[in-house]
């Protein structure tokens, strides 16, 4: 196994736009400059970039001084090596947007607002206020404050406490969040309106956003470029939530053959989307192929093709007739607005190209008329490709939990995706670092099979180095796609992740293995010390379906978080998925990051049980580590105690819960064994290590 870690960037979006080569570069560059004056400060800034001929001559000092530093910046103030890459990237977009169009350079600049490390598009922010004024505006708790003015920074404002963007995750995902557990008042205290950041962020995971360089602190504080990515990124689960064959069975018109259709199910919905585009356009006759949301689109052209064909009631022939592309992009509006489609941009964006804007648009127009045909036998057909229930919601969490962990890849079908092993590879490397020979893995494309067999087979020797369950399990298992392997596979990496990050925090263990038992024992341990009486044998105990269990060990570990008077007996299939509902909710709230939905806690799912007592369990020792460090005097608002409309459990002051934390962390009886039980190959989907 390859030990060479080289440069490490926390931000991994940042790292991943980066070769290993370059980064070894600028850091070399950065530390020379650091030794010379004893650190980089803003006002060292230009004459380093231009020192580093990286940008064609394109900028002097003294434009990349105007460009980086606002006009009030303390030029003394030090400069971090990530926020020197962020600057870099900038400049270096600002380049190639230069040398690639100059026409267009200098209207990208005036539309933008640049600051020393980030770039706002205001034609992007005034079409997501548009969106939320559009899907928001009747909200009961919102409406006092929308419809947000365009122009002014209001909508930064109001997305501060948190209950914009959690109810915006409910309009992209329906169902995302209990809104029971969103804190909505019109002036909330600091913990409420960081409760509230908290379960946006996890929830927003749980939808498929990335957010691993999203923290609260930059919600609390409105961060205008971190708040747009992760609003756009939620409007964009949204318009696209229609592009797949579960939801969409109609896609399967733009296969010919039988053999495609796994290929179409493996596409990225902004991909099936260029698809379906293309798919019309040829219908109507236009030769070029549209292959993004961008150049292919700023004449316009396309876009008046695809409208001609969709819906030809509405057209004009003065679209295609019109020279000037600013005109004809207006009329192209004009005729979407006729079809009742919502206005996501302006003509001015579709002749600069601006591609998140065309992809919101483009996704509408599908939306409101996609112009597939319903053919009876191919939609059946399509049917019967789509997965299980179960099989569909292990897939969605693992792919949902892969996502979160921040690899350069992201992962949109998890059976199709794996298959040439190299996200397999990416997650093993983060999951334990330094465990894979990045020298002998293949990145993607991958033409050649036998490259890919050997990716796999490097994954299988990685899981066996591990201890997992691969009895008969080779590469080519992977490549072939058999999903009951690969989630077999996952499962195990996911709980081998799990219990490593909970053996991280256990600094009395003495490096001994935490088993499934420990978190059993904790669980049942920590109800006990509230003087409730619920107690579960094993994570396939039939009374956690009620939900009562873990609403008690939610409020034993933050008496505050849960709210009894919203809880129900959890008897009726109707008051378990009201509890169900409010524990995923309120587990996220508290700051645990789990892919589970309400059905797998309502028909005790082992498995997801298993990671949701595991999460709180995590987030409960690393709060009391925190605190333990920090040796707080107890607040004197009882923010550690039960308020009486929250909780009737008896409270646990803060200094207990430090106090008792070396007993908790070091008494858990550690079973060896128990966690190196192997499992048969062919159960190792529907069965792993447990309590019995």
């Amino acid at each position: 196994m390859s030990s060479y870690m080289g440069v490490h960037v926390s931000d991994q979006w940042l790292q991943s736009q980066f070769t290993q080569a370059e980064l070894r570069s600028l850091k070399s560059k950065f530390i020379a400059m650091k030794n010379q004056n004893g650190k980089v400060t803003v006002g060292d800034m230009p004459p380093l970039m231009v020192k580093l001929n990286a940008f064609n001559s394109m900028f002097n000092e003294e434009e990349i001084t105007g460009i980086l530093n606002d006009p009030d910046a303390d030029l003394s103030n030090e400069i971090d090596f990530e926020a020197f890459l962020k600057a870099y990237l900038n400049l270096q977009g600002l380049a190639t947007a230069k040398s690639g169009a100059s026409k267009q350079s200098s209207s990208f600049l005036k539309a933008t607002t640049t600051t020393l490390l980030h770039t706002i598009s205001e034609s992007e922010k005034a079409s997501y206020v548009a969106h939320i004024n559009s899907y928001l505006g009747d909200d009961p708790f919102l409406k006092q404050f929308l419809p947000i003015d365009q122009a002014t920074n209001d909508l930064f404002n109001l997305a501060k406490d948190g209950v914009l963007l959690c109810k915006l995750i409910n309009v992209a995902v329906p169902g995302t969040i209990d809104e029971r557990a969103i804190n909505t008042k019109r002036v909330l205290n600091p913990w409420e309106r960081n409760e509230n950041h908290t379960l946006c962020l996890n929830s927003a995971k749980a939808i498929g956003c990335t957010v691993v360089n999203i923290g609260t602190q930059d919600l609390v504080e409105g961060r205008p470029h971190l708040l747009l990515g992760l609003i756009s990124q939620i409007i964009k689960i949204q318009l696209l939530a229609d592009l797949s064959l579960k939801k969409t069975p109609q896609l399967v018109e733009l296969v010919d053959a039988n053999n495609d259709v796994e290929e179409l199910m493996g596409l990225a919905p902004e991909k099936i989307l260029l698809k379906w585009m293309n798919f019309h356009l040829k219908k109507a006759g236009y030769e070029k192929p549209v292959s993004n949301f961008s150049s292919d689109l700023k004449d316009g052209k396309a876009y008046a093709y695809l409208l001609n064909v969709l819906a030809p009631e509405h057209c004009s022939p003065s679209t295609l007739d019109s020279k000037d592309p600013t005109e004809r992009a207006k009329l192209v509006l004009d005729h979407a607005e006729r079809m009742d489609c919502k206005r996501y941009l302006k003509p001015e964006d579709i002749v600069e190209g601006s591609p998140n804007l065309n992809l919101a648009f483009v996704a509408q127009i599908f939306h409101q008329r996609n112009g597939l045909i319903t053919d009876s036998k191919k939609i059946s057909f399509a049917e019967m490709m789509t997965d299980d229930v179960q099989t569909s919601r292990e897939e969605r969490c693992f792919r949902l939990w892969i996502n979160s962990l921040g690899i350069v890849t992201y992962v949109n079908n998890v059976f199709e995706d794996v298959r040439n092993g190299w996200i397999l590879l990416e997650v093993l490397d983060k999951v334990s670092p330094g465990s894979v020979n990045w020298k002998q893995a293949s990145k993607p494309p991958i033409k050649m099979p036998f490259r890919k067999v050997e990716n796999c087979n490097q994954v299988i020797r990685i899981g066996r180095q591990m201890k997992f369950s691969l009895v008969n399990v080779a590469g080519n298992d992977f490549v072939q796609g058999n999903k009951k392997l690969i989630l077999a596979f996952l499962w195990q990496l996911m709980r081998y992740n799990m219990l490593q990050l909970l053996k991280n925090l256990r600094s009395h263990s003495q490096g001994k293995e935490i088993t499934d038992a420990d978190i059993l024992k904790w669980a049942n341990n920590k109800i006990k010390h509230t003087e409730r009486t619920s107690k579960i044998m094993n994570f396939k105990d039939q009374s956690l379906s009620s939900g009562i269990f873990f609403l008690e060990l939610l409020s034993a570990v933050e008496p505050r978080v849960v709210n009894w008077n919203l809880v129900t007996k959890g008897e009726s299939d109707e008051e378990k998925r009201l509890n169900a509902t409010y524990i995923i909710s309120v587990a996220r709230k508290l700051g645990c990051s789990i892919f589970l939905l309400p059905e797998d806690i309502m028909e005790v799912n082992q498995k997801m049980i298993l990671t949701l007592a595991a999460s709180i369990m995590y987030w409960s020792l690393q709060k009391a580590v925190e605190d333990g460090e920090s040796s707080p005097s107890p607040p004197s608002n009882g923010a550690c105690t039960a308020t009486p409309d929250a909780s009737p459990a008896p409270s646990v002051s803060c200094e207990d819960e430090i106090s008792s934390l070396a007993v908790e962390v070091s008494n858990l009886n550690i079973d060896d064994a128990a966690s190196d039980t192997t499992v048969p190959s062919q159960l190792v989907n529907e069965e792993f290590t447990a309590v019995e």
